[in-house]
């Protein structure tokens, strides 16, 4: 029994009699099929002729590789100073973005939803928008509130900008009060675009009409856009590489303090963040560096037009040579030099994967998440001699499929790699099932494709090293990086002791397959 005295998890819980006992009532109430049948069609659904099937799915997705365009706006918001994000919605919709949030980064994330219901999808949501910036500027005390919608407000075609407006004229929240918006359905796109409509709109809400005296390089600065980014670690590697070359620069959004408070007694809704005279002045900055371009064409296009700055071309920052890039073009616009320590960091790096080359030459990898991190992972893995199979990307487009093809076919190690743009976790269990792998790249819902490939036999399982957004099923991830020589190193102990790991369990039978002597003196 689970009592006060006995608080046990759910592993072991469901195992009691107690609950396998309910569990078979269930099964009877609903009729399940037997446990034969059942795996009847799971070894079915292993087939290369169920694969083909699969891949003919136009109108259904199963286990989608992306979140939804609010999520990114949340994300965006939570990254400047004092900003409450809010989403012109349901309820449920926030309630669902908050708790995604909690499991990645183990932190109490602020939203507020203006709780759209039956009445407002007939009628329209402009007075939960006139109730909602009103309380809300009230009990939270924002310096900004960034509004972004869901679905339910975008089917039925609400205005924001009108819906805004209105409510400042109603005398809700003060005419000069920053309220920033973006127009974000859920049905459309995915959580990085989400991401970049909502910077585009905060950058446009501060800069759009105010260009008059702004002067490119004035202040001496870098723009830094991190696009959506759930490495906490990221945001502080690029912080401490740009501070070592003694680089002044503005991130862009910046919520690396608001998701990782400390736990001092002290509650903070809102922590650190981008200041809104830091926006004012993004323009006068020398350029903006888009970290993962893939995910900000609207950002991008912002920069160029508006600001007049060029954006310069970089890859997302990942692996040996692309860190070099990304040094070597800050160097290139601010005239600052890149100082020993990063040489010797670099160094180190390149000394481990030296070190490591033998055990993961050949390795072939299935790779799946967003574009930049995918494209970036593909790159660190070629320069590892290791070799990307199933590269999957559900958020991509045709221009990103182009480029990483090319990539890829550029290198010896990309002959075999096959892109899918807009498949599903689905998708890539049936390709992982019809030319196996060795491991399977990506984030936490990869493991429902390891669980399958073990249930058909050890030697088909694929093991998962998890990494990407979101990370649920593991602890403190988030903190981690994946960008930079520090980044690279991290990725390369995972890979290599992900390599080793599975040796250690192909060769625990006593006295059968115990013969790997690593430890014999």
């Amino acid at each position: 029994m689970q009592d006060v005295e006995t608080i046990k998890p759910g592993y072991p819980l469901f195992n009691t009699d107690e609950y396998q006992e309910a569990f078979a009532r269930k099964r009877v109430f609903e009729e399940a099929p037997a446990t034969e049948k059942l795996e009847e069609v799971f070894q079915w659904t292993t087939t290369e002729a169920y694969k083909e099937l699969n891949f003919q799915r136009q109108a259904l997705t199963i286990n989608p590789a992306k979140a939804c365009q609010p999520l990114g706006a949340v994300l965006c918001a939570l990254g400047f100073y004092k900003t409450l994000p809010y989403v012109h919605g349901s309820q449920g919709c926030v309630a669902y973005f908050r708790t995604y949030f909690n499991r990645h980064f183990r932190e109490p994330v602020a939203a507020v939803s203006d709780s759209m219901t039956e009445d407002a999808a007939v009628f329209g949501g402009q007075k939960n928008m006139f109730e909602g910036l009103e309380n809300s500027k009230a009990m939270y005390q924002p310096e900004m509130i960034a509004v972004s919608t869901t679905c339910m407000a975008e089917v039925i075609g609400d205005d924001l900008n009108a819906f805004i407006t209105n409510a400042k004229h109603d005398g809700r929240v003060p005419m000069d009060f920053p309220t920033p918006f973006a127009h974000t359905p859920s049905f459309v796109g995915s959580h990085t675009t989400g991401w970049d409509n909502m910077l585009e709109g905060i950058l446009s809400y501060f800069t759009l009409k105010t260009m008059e005296d702004k002067v490119v390089g004035s202040n001496g600065k870098l723009n830094i856009v991190t696009g959506f980014e759930g490495y906490l670690g990221n945001l502080r590697v690029i912080k401490r590489m740009l501070n070592e070359m003694g680089v002044a620069y503005s991130f862009l959004s910046d919520p690396e303090e608001v998701l990782d408070t400390p736990a001092d007694g002290e509650f903070r809704m809102y922590a650190g963040g981008t200041t809104q005279d830091q926006i004012k002045d993004a323009p006068n900055a020398i350029d903006t560096l888009l970290l993962q371009p893939y995910q900000l064409p609207k950002t991008k296009k912002y920069v160029q037009d508006t600001w007049h700055q060029p954006a310069s071309a970089i890859n997302i920052p990942m692996g040996l040579s692309w860190t070099d890039d990304f040094l070597m073009k800050v160097s290139e616009l601010t005239g600052k030099p890149i100082p020993e320590s990063l040489t010797q960091e670099r160094g180190r790096l390149l000394d481990m994967m030296t070190d490591s080359h033998t055990w993961l030459h050949g390795k072939r990898f299935s790779v799946f998440g967003d574009p930049d991190f995918v494209t970036g992972m593909c790159q660190f893995l070629l320069e590892l001699g290791a070799e990307p199979l199933h590269v999957l990307c559900h958020n991509a487009n045709k221009r990103w499929a182009k480029d990483i093809t090319k990539l890829l076919k550029d290198s010896p190690y990309g002959q075999d790699a096959e892109v899918y743009v807009g498949k599903d976790l689905w998708h890539l269990r049936s390709l992982v099932f019809s030319n196996k792998p060795d491991f399977l790249i990506g984030n936490s819902y990869g493991k429902f494709i390891q669980r399958d490939t073990l249930h058909k036999g050890k030697e088909h399982e694929v093991p998962l090293i998890r990494m990407g957004f979101p990370l649920f099923d593991r602890h403190h991830l988030h903190r981690d990086t994946t960008l930079g020589y520090e980044g690279a190193m991290h990725m390369l102990k995972l890979l290599v002791n992900a390599v080793m790991e599975k040796l250690d369990q192909d060769t625990m039978t006593l006295g059968e397959t115990d013969y790997a002597f690593d430890l014999v003196r």
